[in-house]
Formats: structure tokens, sequence, C-alpha cells
């Protein structure tokens, strides 16, 4: 009875998060059908200002251009790769590479924290920190001292890619 209990457990454990490349600019339109597909899909922005020649418009820019993330079977990949938009799912090889649950756990956590975010360059080097206070408790990234401030840069390692957030150095501890 305990064995059919932890089979049926494994069963319904969620699927690991992957990469998709989208075609450029079919981020949202990609995440949504994903959605409208029973799947858990995530495309985070960020808000910035453009200058037209008439003003200043703010508007949501993705803050991985070209990609989403969504949480599915890798073995059942026929509906994901038929979804308008979507060009293939990140692989090494012909294998699709999971992305970290922490990596996207960290991601989301900063982009729902209201906290200003921006894109950041990849960086593989520097103290890796958990924020232990505030709206990003929990949220583990790299720490970078930019001019007067602090920032908690969040990698996405298999995309090359990172995010930055402005945050207060006294929240932080080292990660081991």
């Amino acid at each position: 009875m305990a064995a059919a209990y932890a089979t049926l457990a494994q069963d319904v454990q969620p699927h690991r998060w992957y990469a998709l490349y989208v075609r450029s600019r079919h981020e949202k339109v990609a995440e949504r059908l994903l959605r409208g597909k029973g799947y858990a899909a995530f495309s985070p922005v960020y808000r910035t200002r453009r200058r037209r020649a008439d003003r200043t418009k703010e508007l949501d820019v993705p803050l991985f251009p070209g990609y989403v993330f969504c949480q599915f079977d890798p073995n059942c990949r026929l509906p994901i790769l038929t979804t308008p938009g979507v060009v293939m799912v990140v692989s090494a090889g012909n294998s699709p590479q999971p992305v970290e649950d922490a990596e996207i756990a960290s991601i989301q956590r900063i982009v729902t924290s209201g906290c200003p975010v921006q894109p950041w360059p990849f960086l593989r080097d520097g103290q890796k920190v958990r924020i232990q206070a505030g709206a990003l408790c929990g949220a583990e990234g790299t720490l970078l001292r930019i001019k007067n401030g602090y920032r908690l840069v969040a990698s996405v390692i298999l995309l090359q890619r990172s995010v930055a957030v402005e945050l207060d150095q006294d929240s932080v501890v080292p990660v081991f």
C-alpha cells in the first residue's frame, strides 16, 4: 500500500522548468498560448522608458528576449513545439536541458517583488548571496557593488543571461 502511494506521489510531482526559444517579439503570445494549453509558462518583463520623437513612453520589455520558461514533461514535448511562436526547446545535443528550480524561483521572486529590475550581463564569478529579509527574502544570486549601492544579480546559467535588482546590503548572507 505504501509503495502505491509513493508511486502516486511521483506521478503528481511537478515537471522541471525548461527554456523555450521563441520567435522574435513572440514571448507574450507564446506564454499565453502555452498557458491556454494548461502548461505553467513564465516570461518575465521589466518596465523601461523609451524615447519617441514626441514623447517618452513606458514599456514592459522581456528580461530574456527570445525565451519563455515552461514546465513540462520533456518526453511529451510535441504540444510545446507545435505552439505558434515556439521555435525549439533549449537543448544540449538532442536532450532538453532543465533550468534549475532555484534559478526560476529567484527570478520569479525578483520580478514579483516590486523592486526596479533590469537585464544584466551574465556573470559566472562573484560572491553568491541569499537575501534574508524584505520582499526578496530567499532569492539567491551574486552581490555586486555599483557606485554607492548594491545589486543582486540572478542568473539562468543555461541561457547565459542575468537580471539585477537593487538591494540593501544588510539583508544578505553568503551562500556556502
